[in-house]
């Protein structure tokens, strides 16, 4: 498998011990990049137009626009920020490599869970998220909600759980973690964080969105999720036991200039997922 990312040069690490010993033992790390202003604000103001007309309609209903890199370069340039994609390679040697955003303007007071449901890799644990501020959060605006040290329980899939495959078994997920937290004693903390610093996750963190105490308040941020060289990836939601549903990334490029080639790439690769979700091409 093939990348064309550049190496990380060892001579400019962002991360010190200290941090890395942070994020093995509690599951997450929040990092200021020191991240230009200028550029959270730009990702502020040109993603807004792309959100539902819904959320325009009624801006306190939770809201996302998905892969809007494509469309607002602001977005694609803080996924491909050269010291975040340091510091993950630093926290898991292996180079990263951006796959999705998403952009929220609220809070999604959404019901904790881990990324391994909806992400996973051969080897295992090859995936990471980096959750970017784009203003003050605290708990009145709903700010990200993570459970420390959860990272380390086993990573749970759909038939760990007893459930059926699929998004439709979405919610019975979202109870079982439930019960997981009560029966554990897993207690939440609050992502309280400044606008422009990052908080960067373990893919097995169980984490989700604190209800907003002031639905009138905004909580503008963007995701990025990663996956690292050198690895398979897949679907573990859509899979079973020796029958995983493969994932094709399309890769968020480093440079502006790419992002016409990988977009004329992305609709073929949109047809050949299709194709083999209905059974007619092999997977991966």
């Amino acid at each position: 498998m093939c990348h064309d990312r550049k190496p990380m040069d060892n001579n400019q690490l962002f991360l010190n011990n200290a941090q890395i010993t942070e994020f093995n033992e509690k599951g997450f790390l929040v990092v200021d990049f020191g991240i230009d202003d200028r550029l959270l604000e730009a990702i502020r103001y040109k993603v807004f137009p792309y959100y539902p007309d819904e959320f325009k309609n009624q801006p306190t209903i939770p809201a996302r626009v998905q892969d809007v890199w494509q469309k607002v370069d602001e977005v694609r340039q803080l996924a491909v920020n050269r010291d975040i994609l340091q510091a993950l390679e630093q926290l898991y040697g292996r180079r990263p490599l951006p796959f999705q955003t998403l952009n929220f303007p609220v809070g999604t007071a959404q019901l904790p869970h881990s990324d391994t449901i909806h992400f996973n890799s051969i080897p295992g644990g090859y995936m990471a998220g980096v959750w970017v501020a784009l203003e003050d959060m605290d708990e009145n605006n709903g700010s990200p909600i993570y459970y420390p040290g959860s990272h380390r329980l086993p990573e749970l899939n759909m038939q760990d759980l007893g459930l059926g495959n699929g998004y439709e078994y979405y919610k019975e997920y979202e109870q079982c973690i439930q019960r997981l937290i009560v029966e554990r004693s897993l207690k939440e903390e609050y992502a309280i964080i400044r606008k422009g610093e990052a908080l960067i996750w373990h893919a097995n963190l169980l984490h989700g969105g604190a209800p907003r105490k002031d639905p009138s308040r905004s909580r503008h941020s963007q995701v990025t999720h990663y996956f690292f060289a050198d690895c398979r990836y897949y679907t573990p939601m859509l899979s079973s036991e020796g029958n995983l549903s493969y994932r094709d990334p399309v890769w968020i490029p480093e440079s502006a200039d790419e992002v016409p080639q990988v977009l004329r790439k992305l609709s073929p690769g949109l047809v050949r997922r299709v194709l083999r979700k209905l059974g007619l091409v092999a997977g991966m």
